[in-house]
């Protein structure tokens, strides 16, 4: 996403042919790319880098949320979903989707219709499997029941637990692997120095609480900590991040978002970490529902959501 998407202006497709490239190299084999970033540049940028591996390649994209004359929109048609798919095989350069998300779940189709269109494309061989976005475990288990769920991809990360109250362990329980997004929380357990004056117009984070002047003065008092914890441990703050969610059970996989390409090596070199008790016991103080202030959606983005939602008192503030 961060290629094409969300965080400002991004980068020229040659830099990012040359993150993607870098990754191969390294011999990164997941990509999880969607129809909303760039509102499908993101998928043509990444189909001619990825298709002379494409037999190495886990691919993932995702339907039900993509851009429509320059606005977000949510639509689960079954329709459009299958449109949706034909136009990312084409940009994507391949025949098959490995794991297809609906990336949002379009309250105004029955769940039921969306998830249909879905099976149809297994059934005409353009999609391997299915996956779902934002969801809670109730609706896990109801998709479930109708066709098997291959994958879950919500955001999680130390300073967002909500997949800890149900969703995680629906998921262990089905067989479903957990993608945790956003696994460095948007940047601040990357950057300690980050500061959201600086963030560009159009960047997603303006408009998260958590980034905002009453949240983020109380939030950036976590770093100092942080920063002491990420040096006992002998690691970045971006590794000890992504360490700490790579321990929590092996269901949970991360797709850690970058734009640079030490960035990216920086990130791979946390599947080597193992953090011992005493490392867990202090992130867990120092960084949890209770310390972490703002919820992690604004009102808006939240109601497009149906994740479990943390009642913590400074979340609601």
């Amino acid at each position: 996403m961060n290629v094409s998407h969300a965080y400002g202006v991004p980068p020229s497709p040659k830099v990012g042919r040359r993150l993607l490239q870098k990754a191969l190299d390294l011999g990164v084999v997941h990509f999880d790319t969607a129809a909303l970033y760039g509102f499908g540049k993101n998928e043509a940028l990444i189909g001619p880098v990825i298709k002379p591996f494409r037999e190495q390649i886990f691919l993932a994209s995702k339907c039900g949320l993509a851009g429509v004359d320059g606005k977000r929109v949510i639509d689960g048609r079954p329709k459009t979903l299958k449109t949706t798919c034909d136009n990312a095989l084409q940009k994507l350069q391949t025949d098959v989707i490995d794991l297809y998300y609906l990336h949002r779940w379009d309250r105004q189709v029955p769940l039921e219709d969306s998830i249909g269109a879905l099976t149809d494309l297994i059934t005409e061989g353009k999609i391997k499997q299915i996956g779902l976005s934002e969801v809670s475990a109730d609706t896990l288990r109801k998709v479930h029941a109708i066709h098997p769920v291959a994958a879950v991809q919500s955001e999680y990360s130390l300073w967002s637990r909500n997949a800890e109250v149900a969703v995680l362990d629906a998921c262990a329980e089905l067989g479903v692997a957990y993608i945790a997004f956003s696994p460095l929380a948007r940047g601040f357990l990357a950057d300690l120095e980050l500061n959201p004056a600086d963030f560009a117009d159009r960047d997603v984070r303006r408009g998260m609480p958590r980034f905002q002047p009453e949240h983020f003065i109380e939030n950036a008092r976590l770093r100092a900590g942080y920063r002491r914890i990420a040096d006992e441990a002998a690691c970045t703050p971006a590794q000890l991040a992504l360490a700490w969610l790579l321990g929590r059970a092996p269901h949970i996989h991360v797709i850690p978002g970058t734009t640079r390409c030490d960035h990216l090596e920086e990130n791979l070199k946390a599947a080597e970490i193992s953090l011992n008790e005493q490392t867990l016991i202090a992130l867990d103080d120092l960084i949890n529902p209770d310390t972490v202030s703002g919820p992690r959606y604004n009102t808006a983005t939240q109601a497009e959501v149906d994740t479990e939602e943390i009642r913590s008192s400074r979340a609601l503030k």
